[in-house]
C-alpha cells in the first residue's frame, strides 16, 4: 500500500520505450507508480532498474480487461498500445481494441477514482496531411480502412472517447498527439526509422530508405517528449484539451539516413526500398499551444540525441 504523502500514478504500456521513462520520471517527483503492461511489445529488461524501488509495482495485466482494484489514484497516463507500423500490423486487432475497449476501461476506472487521466494519441490521426505543419484544429486526412487504420483510426476512436468522458462526467482528462519520438530503450527491431537505421549502420549493414527519401518527419528525444506529458498532467488548464507534442525540425528520410551514416562513421551503403501503402509525405508539428499552455519546448538537438542513442545501441 502507498504512504499517504504521495501521490499514486497509474502508467499503462509502463514496461513500454515511452512509458518506462515515464515510470522514471514520476518516479523522481516522489510519485507512487504503478506500471500496467501485458508485454505484448513492452519488455521488463526497461524497467528491472525500478524493480527492487518501493515506489514502484509492475503488473502484468491486459487493459481490455476490467480493471483491478487498486489504492486511491491520482493519476492515470494511458500509453499502452503497440505504435511502431511493422508492431501495429502484426498486432493489428490488439492495437484496435487497446486503444478503444482499453480506453473506455481506463475511463471508467479513472472517473470511479476521481483521478485524472492522460491519453497519449499520436500525429497518425493526421494521416497524410494536407496542412502543413500540422495543428492541433486539423482533422486530418486518414484512410478508415487501410493497412494502418488499425493504428490511425483507434487511436481517433480513443481521442472521441476521451472526450466523451470529459463532456459527459466532467472527468478530468487531456489528450497529447505525439509525434515521432526516439532514444534508448526502443527495441532494435520495432521497425521504427531511428532504430533501424542507427541499427544497420552500426552492424554494416544496407541502411534501408523507402521512396526516394523526400519525406519528412520530426524526431523528438524521449527525455522532452516525457517532460511534455507531465506538464500536460499536472498543469492548470490542461482538462480537455488537445496538445501536439513534438519537435519541430524537419528532416527527410534521406538527410536523417546521411546524418546517421556520418554519425556512425559506418561503411554502410543507403539502398531505396518502395514506400509503403499509406506512409505520409510530410509530418511536422505546429507546438505554439504547448509553448502557450504548458510552457514546453525541445531542449535536446537531433544531434545530441542520436549521439546519446547511437551510445545507447553501441552498448547494448
Amino acid at each position: 500500500m502507498k504512504s499517504p504523502k504521495h501521490k499514486v500514478s497509474v502508467v499503462t504500456g509502463g514496461a513500454g520505450f515511452i512509458g518506462s521513462h515515464l515510470c522514471d520520471s514520476l518516479i523522481a517527483l516522489g510519485h507512487q507508480v504503478f506500471a500496467l503492461d501485458n508485454l505484448l511489445t513492452g519488455s521488463e529488461s526497461n524497467i528491472e532498474h525500478l524493480a527492487s524501488h518501493p515506489l514502484f509495482t509492475f503488473v502484468r495485466y491486459d487493459v481490455t480487461h476490467e480493471m483491478p482494484i487498486m489504492p486511491d489514484v491520482h493519476y492515470v497516463f494511458h500509453l499502452a498500445s503497440p505504435a511502431s507500423v511493422p508492431d501495429y500490423q502484426k498486432y493489428s486487432e490488439e492495437t484496435a481494441l487497446v486503444n478503444s475497449v482499453g480506453t473506455r476501461n481506463l475511463l471508467k476506472f479513472t472517473r470511479a477514482y476521481r483521478a485524472q487521466f492522460l491519453y497519449a494519441s499520436t500525429s497518425e490521426v493526421y494521416g497524410s496531411p494536407l496542412e502543413h505543419p500540422q495543428k492541433e484544429t486539423y482533422w486530418g486526412n486518414v484512410n478508415p480502412n487501410g493497412v494502418r487504420s488499425c493504428y490511425d483510426e483507434s487511436k481517433r476512436f480513443g481521442e472521441m472517447m476521451t472526450m466523451l468522458y470529459v463532456r459527459k462526467y466532467g472527468l478530468d482528462a487531456r489528450i497529447v498527439r505525439i509525434f515521432n519520438t526516439y532514444g534508448p530503450r526502443m527495441r532494435k527491431d520495432d521497425g521504427r526509422v531511428v532504430s533501424n537505421l542507427i541499427n544497420q549502420a552500426l552492424s554494416s549493414l544496407a541502411m534501408t530508405v523507402y521512396g526516394g527519401g523526400s519525406q519528412t518527419r520530426s524526431f523528438c528525444y524521449v527525455s522532452d517528449l516525457v517532460d511534455g506529458i507531465l506538464r500536460a498532467m499536472l498543469s492548470p488548464k490542461t482538462n480537455g484539451e488537445v496538445i501536439n507534442l513534438g519537435n519541430p525540425e524537419e528532416y527527410t528520410m534521406i538527410e536523417l539516413a546521411k546524418k546517421i551514416q556520418a554519425m556512425t562513421k559506418t561503411t554502410s551503403e543507403i539502398v531505396f526500398n518502395p514506400l509503403p501503402e499509406d506512409d505520409p509525405d510530410r509530418r511536422k508539428p505546429d507546438i505554439s499551444k504547448a509553448k502557450t499552455l504548458l510552457g514546453w519546448k525541445p531542449t535536446v538537438s537531433v544531434n545530441d540525441g542520436l549521439k546519446k542513442t547511437i551510445e545507447y545501441y553501441r552498448n547494448s
